[in-house]
């Protein structure tokens, strides 16, 4: 390649450089608003402050829900074939069905076998028979119980509008979610944390909490709270049969609106097809008897069934203000958690912290580069001016590219680039010091500086080569604060043996081997 046409590349490549940088200075200066502008470099939660948090998904609880709804359906499915029977109830991990003495039931015919694909069979004494779910099925149900869980929450926190969260899984069961620049720390905690396990389930009416029998049936309450403090100031216990009759898996749609009556907020939802055939069922068969809908534990209401619901619509009628109103419906439009949370670990980064680590990040940058610029352009001179000018070309051309990938830019990152400034210099300085060898060994000035670029060539190759393999199973394994190390580390190592390479190349070509006499180099 021509020095011309080199030059043009270089230039080019410096002015891209240059321009990719520029959105990042737009979102970033004073009045500027990093959430308009796309393309440019992400600070991370320990720069801009915000929220960490470390959950834990309850992976048994949601093997234990699929388990309760095949004895729902396993009862549905009974009832519609005219078997009669004494009992369906989960036990451990299976459900056990206590026919009638003269019953038979052909568990290999429809709509059996639809509902016991995963589940081995087993006839036991009396009449009952067991159908214990398959350890690999309930193996996956675990596994995909995290990836459901990590979605739903991902779903709920872009209702939150917060720019450029990372949610991602560590281990089995732990779920890491990172919300830089969240400043509603309660609302956050609320939409996130909210199980939004939805659940419609018969009123024993009969039955008090003193006379009712715990294998058949649980209690759960109805909560009062204050119209203007919110506090609880009365709560009405409620007798519910064991099992719910439909769940909140199949909520299609769920919508805020307002009562015509007394301009109270509800919460509409519309059910998908499955759900709404189900619940037009269950209001058809158990006409006239309550049906309450409980919200993570919590009696919302019981209205009366006083006919069949077949459109697929209801609505959750609890003691809501309108803020409480659309959480719900978030919550509920972005899916039920397949299995509870708990939240592990919670930190809040504030943004005058964040501000701190900035500020002491580019400080330690800033001084660690001006540093190595003298003590280069002192003790190689010109040729140290270059390797200077490099290590800048360098530095823009790694934001540059963080900017344009969108990368994000951690504490752990700027450690990255200082440190990939540094491996830049040692680059430089075996140029420099191969094209002093090649001098002190006799070699006419230009023979010296294009054999000490060659011979150096190799040796700087393997070096980062090494170090490039080492950054990639850091971004392959690493997460959090790891992660930001090796992007930057991984981003500077290629960018640095281009500047060391072809732009120190280039500079001396244009200042020395372009000439037509050369006497003497500052090296």
């Amino acid at each position: 390649m021509g020095l011309k046409l080199k030059s043009l590349f270089v230039v080019a490549v410096l002015a891209a450089a240059i321009a990719g940088l520029v959105p990042s200075y737009l979102a970033y200066r004073p009045g500027g608003n990093p959430a308009s502008v796309k393309q440019k470099v992400t600070l991370g939660l320990d720069l801009q402050g915000g929220m960490y948090l470390d959950l834990e998904v309850e992976t048994e609880a949601a093997v234990t829900r699929v388990l309760d709804r095949l004895a729902t359906e396993l009862e549905d499915a009974l009832t519609e074939k005219l078997i009669d029977y004494a009992h369906v109830e989960r036990k451990g991990q299976s459900v056990e069905v206590e026919l009638g003495r003269a019953e038979k039931a052909n568990w290999n015919v429809a709509p059996f076998n639809r509902l016991l694909t995963n589940f081995k069979v087993e006839a036991l004494p009396d009449n009952r028979h067991r159908f214990t779910l398959q350890p690999d099925e309930a193996e996956r149900i675990r596994t995909s119980s995290v990836t459901q869980a990590l979605e739903v929450i991902r779903n709920r926190i872009d209702s939150l509008g917060v720019a450029e969260p990372s949610i991602q899984k560590q281990g089995e069961t732990t779920l890491v979610v990172q919300l830089p620049g969240l400043r509603d720390r309660e609302g956050a905690i609320k939409a996130i944390g909210t199980q939004a396990v939805l659940e419609f389930f018969l009123v024993e009416d009969n039955v008090t909490p003193a006379t009712m029998t715990a294998a058949k049936h649980e209690v759960k309450y109805e909560e009062v709270r204050d119209p203007t403090t919110g506090k609880v100031i009365s709560r009405s216990p409620h007798v519910l049969e064991k099992r719910p009759v439909l769940s909140g898996e199949t909520v299609r749609d769920a919508r805020v609106n307002i009562s015509s009556q007394d301009n109270t907020p509800h919460v509409s939802i519309s059910l998908d097809a499955f759900g709404a055939e189900r619940f037009a069922k269950l209001t058809t068969r158990y006409r006239g008897r309550r049906l309450a809908i409980v919200l993570d534990d919590k009696v919302q209401s019981a209205p009366v069934i006083r006919e069949p619901i077949t459109g697929g619509e209801a609505q959750i009628t609890g003691r809501f203000n309108m803020q409480e109103a659309n959480n719900l419906a978030i919550v509920l439009r972005s899916g039920a958690l397949p299995a509870p949370i708990h939240i592990r670990e919670e930190r809040t980064v504030g943004a005058s912290l964040g501000d701190d680590s900035i500020r002491q990040g580019m400080l330690s940058l800033a001084i660690g580069a001006v540093a190595l610029f003298v003590f280069m352009s002192v003790y190689y001179r010109l040729a140290g001016v270059f390797a200077s000018f490099a290590l800048l070309f360098n530095l823009v051309l790694i934001l540059s590219l963080l900017a344009v990938f969108n990368a994000t830019l951690t504490l752990p990152g700027i450690a990255g680039i200082v440190l990939t400034l540094g491996m830049a210099v040692d680059a430089n300085v075996l140029i420099f010091e191969r094209i002093r060898e090649e001098l002190r060994r006799g070699s006419n000035l230009r023979a010296s500086i294009v054999e000490g670029f060659s011979k150096a060539f190799w040796t700087i190759f393997d070096s980062n080569l090494t170090t490039l393999v080492a950054a990639f199973a850091l971004l392959a394994f690493g997460t959090g604060p790891v992660k930001g190390f090796a992007i930057t580390l991984s981003i500077g190592i290629l960018s640095s043996m281009f500047t060391a390479i072809v732009v120190s190349r280039l500079l001396f070509d244009f200042v020395y081997l372009d000439r037509r006499r050369l006497t003497q180099i500052s090296i």
